[in-house]
């Protein structure tokens, strides 16, 4: 393997800090106002850009600048933002300093890192076979999971919680952005 071949974990962490970059800056310009959100307003910020994306898709147009990546972009961080207020208590403190966001931040990227290395030594890297619509699909599945869950009060009888969804959704997010950078997409 030649030295200019990156490896997945390599990708992994190029696609997730430029991610991080953008939300950190964002919690500089915006500070944590994302505290506010509750779960469903997460989700439905996350289909919204995965919505978006999917009609790009259907339509092969586009009438926004912002490009597919920018919202794969947003729904890893929307998805971290979901994980972020899961262990955050509706009680504390709305506002947090930067330091305390990115330590948040990169707790659940850490989670969701070692979540896809557990996964793709089991599935041997299936996802990068994938299309990027079945990414976009895949992530809108795991949004109405999400929402069935909350409509069951939290409650599940053998499938996994809101929080495995959000992982899920966070790598997803992730794969599209490393084949869109490697051309694929």
């Amino acid at each position: 393997m030649s030295s200019s071949i990156m490896t997945t974990i390599q990708q992994y962490d190029t696609a997730v800090k430029s991610c991080r970059d953008i939300f950190l800056k964002k919690t500089i310009d915006y500070g944590t106002s994302w505290r506010v959100l509750r779960t469903i307003s997460v989700v439905d910020q996350i289909y919204i850009k995965a919505k978006r994306i999917r009609t790009i898709q259907e339509n092969r147009l586009q009438k926004i600048d912002d490009d597919i990546a920018s919202e794969f972009k947003g729904i890893l961080n929307y998805g971290v933002v979901g994980l972020m207020q899961m262990e955050l208590k509706a009680d504390e403190v709305e506002e947090l300093d930067v330091h305390t966001v990115q330590q948040l931040y990169d707790k659940v990227v850490a989670g969701a890192r070692a979540l896809m290395e557990n996964k793709n030594h089991d599935y041997g890297e299936a996802w990068r076979e994938m299309s990027q619509e079945s990414f976009t699909d895949l992530i809108l599945s795991k949004l109405l999971r999400i929402k069935q869950i909350l409509a069951n009060k939290g409650q599940t009888l053998i499938s996994e919680g809101i929080d495995a969804n959000y992982y899920d959704i966070i790598n997803y997010a992730v794969f599209a952005l490393i084949l869109i950078g490697e051309g694929k997409h």
